[in-house]
């Protein structure tokens, strides 16, 4: 028997999604219950429930809607724009711009919970491929040095699950949104002719 199909999500609850992402962003998801949610929300368990089966269910549609949305602007953001190193520096301030309004206890619950995790680690993979296009073009269109730009873009993925598993930020006390930051400048000053 072939799966149902899903259903679009009502007006409601895609409204319901984004406060759900404002809390979480704000205060963390795993201390919540969802008698918590429904509360701060004012809306029934039952509308929760059409949203996902389960708590935890839950917070991983609320951070993949996170990610998509995320992934979605900044991809908005860098339409139109032909100069590989306007892509690259585009691209790395939308993506430290977005991680800029997680709080460090959203960052701290996306670490823990292993299926919000993978969510984070889906969207890392994605924007190191990205950036590995970008390399690849500067490099084509001769505006960055004619570097191995195979071995630059996975050394980037390697920074780039540095930043995403927190090795980077238990290490030198900084957040995702900086360490973003800080591999465009680092990109940008190590590829420019």
């Amino acid at each position: 028997m072939p799966p149902e199909p899903r259903r679009r999500p009502t007006a409601r609850q895609r409204a319901l999604l984004g406060d759900l992402e404002a809390l979480f962003l704000a205060e963390g998801f795993a201390d919540f219950t969802l008698d918590d949610l429904a509360g701060r929300l004012r809306c029934s368990k039952s509308t929760l429930y059409a949203l996902a089966p389960s708590k935890e269910q839950l917070a991983v549609k609320v951070v993949t809607h996170f990610f998509r949305g995320a992934g979605e602007r900044i991809e908005e953001r860098i339409a139109g724009i032909d100069d590989a190193r306007k892509l690259i520096g585009e691209y790395l301030a939308g993506v430290a711009e977005h991680l800029n309004r997680a709080s460090p206890a959203f960052m701290r619950d996306l670490a823990e919970f292993g299926p919000a995790r993978e969510a984070y680690q889906v969207n890392s993979r994605f924007a190191a491929k990205r950036l590995r296009e970008f390399i690849d073009k500067g490099v084509a269109d001769g505006v960055f040095r004619d570097v191995h730009a195979r071995l630059v873009a996975e050394m980037t993925n390697l920074i780039i699950e540095g930043i995403q598993t927190g090795v980077l930020g238990r290490r030198i006390d900084v957040s995702d949104a900086e360490a973003f930051t800080a591999l465009g400048e680092l990109l940008l000053g190590g590829l420019n002719k």
